[in-house]
């Protein structure tokens, strides 16, 4: 299967209308379209670290949650860090292509595999924002219990979360989800669980009767890298895919 065959495939799944107006993703670089994919790395950033793994280990392919464009690029120059990556990628022959909102809104992609990493269920679309979802944990529990489960199966470092209420009805967006707290409300949940909420928002949540939860942008969008590695596997199984651990983000 070529690369344009794959985009294709994958577009079918996380189609272009789901795609946020401010967004870029899609084909980001190609130096060769219609080179057969064999090898793909499959992470949520394209760093230098990952177009280096890719080399080193004859990937052909990155596809990133991340878009490793997202503002216009007037001119190539290894002065500037995103167009040195350009520079990289198309003397090693390497084609990457993202997937940004429209995976965190299409069936199956970042937010339905938050849902169920954190074990929720009955989940479903938020009606007025594809974006978000709306899932029942399995039994009422305190936040303090159900930010632990967040924790251990996000694999999380850390976890932070605020409020009062117990925990029952909850509203998922990984990645950055301060602009969230209303549909949250809206939608009748006691909490929102994202990977960053800014520490206004989350103070006036509180008051405003909603927990927040807060696992980290990295550790709510990555394990949709295993899910985008399983729908490749499942359009063609010959393409071997490993999923990459971009995170450059330390903690102590």
């Amino acid at each position: 299967m070529t690369f344009a065959d794959l985009y294709k495939k994958l577009s079918q799944l996380y189609p272009e209308n789901l795609r946020e107006e401010w967004d870029n993703d899609g084909i980001m670089c190609s130096p060769n379209m219609y080179k057969k994919v064999e090898r793909a790395l499959i992470t949520l950033d394209v760093t230098d670290e990952v177009i280096e793994y890719a080399k080193v280990n004859d990937f052909d392919t990155i596809i990133s949650h991340h878009p490793l464009i997202f503002r216009p690029v007037s001119a190539l120059s290894e002065n500037n860090y995103i167009q040195a990556k350009l520079i990289k990628l198309i003397k090693y022959g390497i084609n990457v292509m993202s997937f940004h909102t429209r995976l965190d809104a299409a069936e199956g992609g970042v937010n339905d595999t938050l849902c169920s990493c954190i074990e929720l269920e009955n989940v479903e679309k938020d009606s007025q924002d594809p974006i978000g979802r709306i899932g029942d944990i399995y039994e009422e529990m305190t936040l303090e219990e159900f930010s632990q489960i967040v924790s251990t199966n996000l694999e999380s470092p850390f976890v932070l979360y605020s409020g009062n209420r117990s925990v029952r009805r909850v509203y998922v967006v990984g990645g950055d989800g301060k602009d969230f707290v209303s549909r949250a409300i809206a939608t009748g949940c006691d909490t929102l669980v994202t990977g960053r909420c800014s520490y206004n928002v989350s103070i006036d949540a509180v008051d405003m009767g909603l927990n927040i939860v807060e696992a980290g942008h990295f550790y709510t969008e990555n394990p949709v890298c295993m899910s985008i590695a399983e729908d490749i596997q499942i359009i063609d199984p010959e393409i071997y895919t490993q999923a990459y651990n971009s995170n450059n983000i330390k903690f102590s």
